[in-house]
Formats: C-alpha cells, sequence, structure tokens
C-alpha cells in the first residue's frame, strides 16, 4: 500500500512538472520557430526560391522523430537513434545551403555569357542600364533574377554603384567581383565599357583555363591524399571484421590507449597537411 502510494505520488509530481513546464516550453518552441521562420524566410528570398518557409520549418519537426526511430528499430541502437535526431535537425539547413551553392555555381557560369550581352548592346548603342534590362531579358536564371534585381531598385532610385555592390554581397565570387571592379571604376572614370568589357572576358577567360589546367596537374595528388586518409579506416574496419579482439590489448593499458591517440591525432594531422601541399591557390 505504501509502495502504491509512493508510486501514485511520483507520478502526480511528473505529471505537474510537465503541466508547470509546458506553457514555458511551447513559448520556447515558438519563440524559436518566429525567428527561424524570419531566417529561412530571408535565405529563400535571397534565392529568388518561391516557397512557404513554414514548408522548410516543418521539416525540422518532421525528419527527427523519423530518422531517430528508423535507426532505433533498424539497427536496435540508442546512439543511431541520437544520431538520426541530429542529422534530421541538420539537413533542413543542408538542403538550403547545397541549393543556394548550386544557385551561385550556375549564376558563377553565366558570367561570360552575360559580359558578352552587356558588350554586344552597349556596342548598339544602348546605355549602361538599358544594356541591364535586355540582359535580364535574355539571360535565364539565376542571373536574370539577380539582374532584375537591380533594374527594379535603380527605378526605385537606389544608386547603380549600390545595386552592384549588394549584388557582390549577394552573389559572392571572384569573376563577378572582378566585373563589379571593372565597371565601377569604369564608370568613374569614364572608360570606354565596351574595352573594359572584352579585355575583362578574355582575363575571366583565362584565369578560368589556368585554374582547370593547375586542377588536372594536382588531381593525381589529391587522389593520392583522398586514399591515404581513408587507407586507415579501412585497414581498421577489415582487422575488427576479422578478429573483433584484435585491438583489445591496446585499450586494456594506458601505453596502448596514449598510441592510439596519438594515431588519430597524427592521422588527422597528416590528411591536413596532404589536403594542404595539394592545394594551390591562384
Amino acid at each position: 500500500m505504501i509502495f502504491l502510494l509512493i508510486v501514485l505520488l511520483i507520478i502526480g509530481s511528473v505529471i505537474l512538472l510537465v503541466l508547470a513546464g509546458a506553457p514555458l516550453l511551447f513559448q520556447v518552441i515558438n519563440t524559436w520557430m518566429r525567428r527561424k521562420e524570419k531566417t529561412v524566410a530571408r535565405q529563400l528570398d535571397r534565392m529568388f526560391y518561391e516557397k512557404n518557409p513554414k514548408e522548410i520549418l516543418r521539416l525540422y519537426f518532421i525528419l527527427p522523430p523519423i530518422l531517430g526511430l528508423a535507426g532505433y528499430f533498424i539497427f536496435r541502437s540508442f546512439l543511431l537513434f541520437f544520431l538520426g535526431i541530429f542529422l534530421g535537425l541538420f539537413i533542413p539547413n543542408l538542403i538550403l545551403k547545397i541549393r543556394d551553392s548550386q544557385r551561385r555555381v550556375k549564376f558563377n557560369s553565366q558570367i561570360l555569357d552575360a559580359i558578352m550581352i552587356l558588350s554586344s548592346s552597349l556596342k548598339g548603342g544602348l546605355s549602361f542600364l538599358q544594356a541591364l534590362e535586355v540582359l535580364a531579358e535574355e539571360m535565364p536564371q539565376p542571373m536574370s533574377q539577380e539582374i532584375g534585381m537591380i533594374v527594379r531598385e535603380n527605378k526605385m532610385g537606389v544608386s547603380l554603384e549600390e545595386s552592384l555592390k549588394s549584388l557582390n554581397q549577394r552573389m559572392p565570387s571572384e569573376d563577378l567581383n572582378l566585373l563589379i571592379s571593372s565597371l565601377l571604376v569604369a564608370r568613374e572614370t569614364g572608360g570606354d565599357f565596351t574595352k573594359v568589357l572584352s579585355r575583362l572576358s578574355t582575363t575571366i577567360r583565362d584565369n578560368r583555363k589556368l585554374k582547370e589546367n593547375v586542377r588536372t596537374l594536382t588531381l593525381q595528388g589529391r587522389m593520392q591524399g583522398i586514399i591515404m586518409s581513408v587507407l586507415p579506416f579501412l585497414f581498421v574496419w577489415w582487422v575488427v571484421n576479422f578478429n573483433r579482439h584484435h585491438f583489445d590489448i591496446m585499450f586494456q593499458s594506458d601505453i596502448g590507449r596514449m598510441l592510439l591517440v596519438l594515431a588519430v591525432i597524427l592521422q588527422i594531422v597528416g590528411m591536413f597537411l596532404i589536403r594542404t601541399f595539394s592545394t594551390i591557390r591562384i
């Protein structure tokens, strides 16, 4: 009887604590949701992605329990349960970052075509703003979206210099930075835009060709670095599959544990050095 009373008291205390903390918990969740929705909305607006931020926000509540329960029931592991929850919280941000990265890569690949259209429009007698309007109409997304934003901002009273600088901040790129800097300098000094664009297209094309040659020449070194980085982990996995207790002696002594920690540290240092030596910046 006393035991049943104690159990009832414990259950009642837990229920009271949950009821008392529920409003505070809901308030924290609502505050987080509002902040996250604003952040996601800004990211979607920057990418011109016509999607309701609440649809992205739902993934933060749908994916963690699904992946967590899948990891537990499939592999019967609490570690994979918590790992699934963590991945569920990380995946929506990863989706947005991948989409933004793909958009920037596509934008950067369109810069040379945009320069050619600008140069042709200026040679045809159009003003720079009119040439931008032609560019916004002729180019596909995302170039047309970004240039259209500049044209709309200019019509609303924003100076062309500020619009171009905003574009450089939204779409950070070495080629775009070179293009905008050249245009602003030519605009201030009264230079010939057509000549500037012609030389700029040649410079960007040569720069890309040089980067491609460097990437090709360093391919062997980068592949060796990847193989040497993965090889120790594959070796440990192979040994453990054949003899699960092969490394037990290392865990049973202080020297063995120290050597394992040292091996991991040296492996990380080696991976970093290989990546550093095989990377050539231009």
